[in-house]
């Protein structure tokens, strides 16, 4: 790998951001976010849950970039500095290590319930990260992942304990359906590229398969029908049971 560093600290901070996958995880602050502050709660429950989401997932985007970082040197993948060595592998694995460490207390404040359900996402995405999303099972993790995010809002309160009830059945399935269609909305712009890598996710293998316009064309429907279902569920049957 090259051993080309950023020459200041800007450039380092800036390529640190870029390897936690800011754009993802912001989006999923957001929603979830939002989604808090329909469903009720507090200001600051609003804004610790969107603080723990944020801490959840810009520490896996460190982890994905880590995971890949010789895949991504064999397939000369744009826009990833631990695998060019612009940012040493080291400082990323810190930072991943500090956002975990923030995460944890952050998903906490919902109360014991909630917080585990977010933080089990974590482990999930570590192995995701490194052993299956580059094989046929890389939507296992983002299915799971999507799954928990209900019992999250659905638990959240404040403090210690458990608050509100479990969520229902049928928006936790909705939620999975939709964290399985965004695991293909992700990987499309990243067909060349794991091709070049050796990787065979689904996505990947369904291209190859039946062509890339068609997965396109599918994952659009899909997408949108998995989010009209979790939209019907959520406003028919509630949130919580």
């Amino acid at each position: 790998m090259s051993d080309a560093v950023p020459t200041t600290r800007s450039g380092q901070v800036r390529d640190l951001v870029r390897c936690a996958h800011p754009k993802q995880a912001v989006f999923l602050t957001v929603v979830l976010g939002v989604l808090a502050a329909i469903d009720g709660r507090p200001q600051r429950e609003v804004l610790m849950t969107a603080a723990a989401v944020l801490a959840v997932q810009l520490s896996l985007g460190l982890s994905n970039d880590l995971s890949d970082q010789r895949h991504d040197y064999r397939a000369q993948t744009l826009g990833k500095p631990i695998a060019t060595g612009a940012l040493p592998a080291t400082r990323a694995s810190y930072w991943m290590f500090v956002l975990v460490l923030l995460a944890v207390p952050l998903s906490m404040y919902s109360g014991t319930a909630a917080g585990l359900a977010l933080v089990a996402t974590l482990p999930i995405g570590w192995l995701h990260n490194r052993w299956l999303h580059r094989t046929a099972f890389s939507w296992v993790g983002w299915t799971l992942s999507a799954a928990l995010l209900p019992a999250f809002l659905a638990y959240g309160g404040w403090g210690k304990g458990v608050h509100g009830d479990p969520p229902t059945w049928a928006v936790t399935g909705a939620a999975a359906a939709v964290g399985f269609c965004l695991h293909f909305v992700t990987g499309l712009g990243d067909l060349v590229d794991d091709n070049k890598s050796g990787a065979r996710n689904l996505p990947l293998r369904l291209a190859l398969r039946i062509g890339a316009p068609r997965v396109l064309v599918l994952t659009i429907l899909l997408t949108t029908a998995a989010v009209a279902g979790l939209a019907v569920a959520s406003l028919t049957l509630g949130l919580r049971q």
